[in-house]
């Protein structure tokens, strides 16, 4: 039976393991560390429940394996509100990664894709009455380009946009032409073609010199906040100034967010402002409270500015 969504997701889906340490191990050294965790990841996964929260129905197209790390990243995923008819069990392990976070809060992580490599162009035609009934496909490059592309001409087709993660970083090859917003972090907009970037001045430069990729470009830039140029229109938006708890997941956070206010047809401008706050939320958030953050949240701070108390209501 078809699943009919707003967003569709295609991508990856993770078992991340979270170590934390006082700081990344050089080559050859045994570090002590301070803790470990799990959480659900994968950029697929991760931009999937950051729609969900943040308002959209969501649809997730997708491969996990056959096994414990699979079982428990599907009560996670439907947990948060994210359809799982499209995400298929497979004989091979699940995708997983290892991340290191240090004191600081910046990390370090290696991604097995296991299961993720089964995502194909078939898939995602047995997918296509979903995607084609959605307004907004969401894609990243952690899984192979041919389902990526099979995606984006069944959404583009249909009329729905089509928001591209470009990470990690790769050539568009035969996604050109295909989407309709390009999103990147400063790391992968330099590796794109665009100059360093260590400013939002310099986002917005890189979001600029990137449009010959997409109509459309989004180039967030961490503490600094984001920039976009899209179909002529330039912004560059300021981050509301924190204590960062911990960056993992912030970039996921604010592509999911966009996507679940592109997806309710809200203006792009305003879309781009309520995707900043939430990655806010999220890095200034305590691990235990980041799954409460919503919608009621980041309005509360649109419409009332910044305070301590928004923090303290969600921890």
């Amino acid at each position: 039976m078809a699943e009919h969504a707003g967003v569709v997701v295609v991508g990856s889906l993770h078992f991340d393991v979270m170590v934390r340490a006082p700081h990344l191990p050089r080559t050859g050294e045994t570090l002590i560390g301070e803790a470990w965790w799990w959480k659900p990841g994968g950029k697929g996964g991760n931009q999937a429940m950051a729609a969900a929260r943040h308002g959209a129905a969501v649809a997730m197209v997708g491969c996990l394996g056959d096994d414990l790390f699979g079982t428990r990243l599907r009560e996670r995923l439907a947990a948060a509100g994210v359809g799982l008819a499209y995400v298929r069990t497979v004989a091979q392990g699940s995708g997983m990664s290892v991340a290191i976070q240090e004191a600081a809060g910046d990390y370090a992580a290696v991604v097995v894709s296991g299961a993720n490599r089964d995502i194909d162009a078939a898939q995602v035609d047995a997918s296509s009455d979903a995607i084609r009934a959605s307004r907004v496909l969401l894609l990243q490059n952690e899984i192979d380009e041919t389902a990526n592309v099979a995606a984006a001409r069944l959404a583009r087709d249909a009329g729905a946009s089509v928001i591209l993660n470009a990470a990690p970083a790769r050539p568009m090859g035969a996604l050109a032409g295909l989407v309709d917003i390009l999103v990147v972090n400063a790391v992968e907009a330099e590796q794109l073609g665009s100059a360093a970037v260590a400013d939002l001045g310099g986002a917005l430069e890189a979001a600029c010199t990137l449009r010959d990729l997409s109509p459309g470009v989004v180039v967030t830039a961490g503490a600094a906040g984001l920039a976009a140029a899209v179909d002529g229109r330039e912004w560059a938006i300021p981050a509301h100034p924190t204590e960062r708890v911990e960056t993992h997941g912030a970039g996921d956070v604010c592509i999911g967010a966009l996507a679940a206010r592109l997806s309710d047809r809200e203006e792009l401008d305003a879309a781009l402002r309520y995707a900043n706050v939430a990655a806010t939320l999220h890095v200034t958030t305590p691990e235990a409270g980041r799954e409460r953050i919503g919608q009621a949240d980041v309005r509360a701070v649109l419409a009332d500015g910044w305070t301590g108390d928004r923090l303290d209501a969600i921890s």
